[in-house]
C-alpha cells in the first residue's frame, strides 16, 4: 500500500479536510500521524507527505518521492544536504498562501510606527495620557519602500505600497523579473546603492547561503537615519548585534521584527526593551484562512502529480526556496 503521511497534531486536524485529500488520492492510505514510532514502522511505504515529517529520516525513505510543506520557506535543506541532494524528491512549499496576512502584518507594523501606537500601548499599561506632537509622527505618501525578496508577497505589499502613494524599490535574484507595481527592480548587487533611499527597507527573503547577514554593519549604517527595517522572512538574514548596534546609536530609527536569529528570542536579548523596536513572535502568515488555502493548494497539487503534471510551488533544492 502507498501511503501519504498526514503530518498534523491532533489539535490541527479538525480544520483538514481529510475526505477531500482522500477522494483525489484512490489507491493511497492516509497515515495521519506525526508519531516518529509510527512514521519508522511504514517508512518503505511512504511516498507523499504532507506537512510535518521527521527530516532526518528522509533519507532512509526510499520512495519518498514528495513533500508538501507548511510554509514558504525551505531552509531546513540546509541543514540536510542529503535531501537536496535527492534527484528523486520533490519539495513543494506554501508559497500563495501568505501574501494577504503577511502584507497586512508589514502595514501594522509600519503604521504602528508612523502613528507612534507602540508607544502609546507602552504608556498605557503605565496609566499614563501623553500626546505625541506631529513632528514625531510620519505619513506614507512620497515615502520609498525597498523591497528586499520580490515574490508573491513581496509583489501584493508593492500593491498597497503603491495606493498608499509610495515610490516602491525592488531587489531579487533575477531582476529581469518585473513586478508592476514595483517602480524598479535591481539585483542583489545593488544593495548598498538602494538602502540610502529607502524610508522603510522590507525583507521578506528566505535564508540561504546567500542571503544569511545579507544587512549587517555596513548596510545599517548606509541607511537613512530615519529608516525603518521590518523583518518578517527569517532572523538569519539581519546580523542580529549589528542591529542592536544600529538600534543604540541611532544609525536607523527603528525595527519591526517578527523574526529573529534564534526562536523564541532570548531573554537577554536588548531588543526586548528598546522602544524603537517592535517584536512579534513570528505569526506573520498566520491567518484563520491558512488550512482551507493550505488543504486546497495540496490536493491541487495532488491531483497534479498523479497525473504526471508539473507541480506548483516547486523549491530549488539547491537554492533552499
Amino acid at each position: 500500500m502507498k501511503i501519504i503521511v498526514i503530518g498534523f497534531g491532533e489539535d490541527q486536524l479538525a480544520q483538514l479536510d481529510l475526505a477531500q485529500i482522500a477522494a483525489a488520492a484512490p489507491g493511497y492510505e492516509l497515515l495521519v500521524t506525526t508519531d516518529r514510532r509510527q512514521i519508522q514502522e511504514r517508512l518503505a511505504e511512504i511516498e507523499i507527505v504532507f506537512n510535518s515529517f521527521p527530516q532526518d529520516l528522509i533519507a532512509h525513505a526510499p520512495n519518498l518521492r514528495w513533500i508538501q510543506q507548511w510554509g514558504a520557506g525551505a531552509d531546513w535543506l540546509l541543514r540536510h544536504p542529503e535531501a537536496a541532494a535527492n534527484p528523486q524528491l520533490v519539495v513543494t512549499n506554501g508559497s500563495g498562501i501568505h501574501p494577504i496576512p503577511i502584507t497586512e502584518h508589514i502595514f501594522g507594523l509600519i503604521l504602528a510606527f508612523g502613528r507612534h501606537i507602540h508607544t502609546q500601548i507602552r504608556l498605557q499599561a503605565r496609566n499614563e495620557w501623553r500626546s505625541m506632537p506631529g513632528e514625531s509622527l510620519f505619513e506614507l505618501p512620497g515615502k520609498t519602500m525597498l523591497l528586499i525578496g520580490v515574490g508573491a508577497i513581496g509583489e501584493r505589499t508593492a500593491e498597497v505600497a503603491r495606493a498608499l502613494g509610495m515610490r516602491v524599490l525592488g531587489l531579487r535574484r533575477d531582476p529581469t523579473q518585473a513586478v508592476a507595481a514595483v517602480d524598479a527592480m535591481y539585483g542583489q548587487d545593488a544593495l548598498l546603492e538602494l538602502l540610502p533611499q529607502a524610508d522603510f527597507v522590507v525583507l521578506t527573503v528566505p535564508l540561504t547561503h546567500e542571503t544569511n547577514y545579507m544587512i549587517g554593519k555596513a548596510e545599517l549604517q548606509v541607511m537613512k537615519r530615519s529608516a525603518y527595517i521590518v523583518n518578517v522572512g527569517r532572523g538569519g538574514t539581519i546580523d542580529e548585534e549589528a542591529l542592536i548596534t544600529a538600534l543604540e546609536k541611532g544609525w536607523i530609527a527603528g525595527a519591526g521584527l517578527d523574526v529573529t536569529e534564534v526562536e523564541p528570542l532570548r531573554q537577554d536579548s536588548p531588543l526586548w526593551q528598546m522602544d524603537n523596536v517592535i517584536i512579534t513572535a513570528h505569526y506573520a502568515g498566520a491567518t484563520p484562512n491558512y488550512y482551507e488555502r493550505l488543504t486546497a493548494l495540496f490536493v491541487d497539487n495532488l491531483q497534479r502529480y498523479l497525473a504526471g503534471e508539473p507541480l506548483r510551488n516547486i523549491v530549488d533544492k539547491r537554492l533552499g526556496y
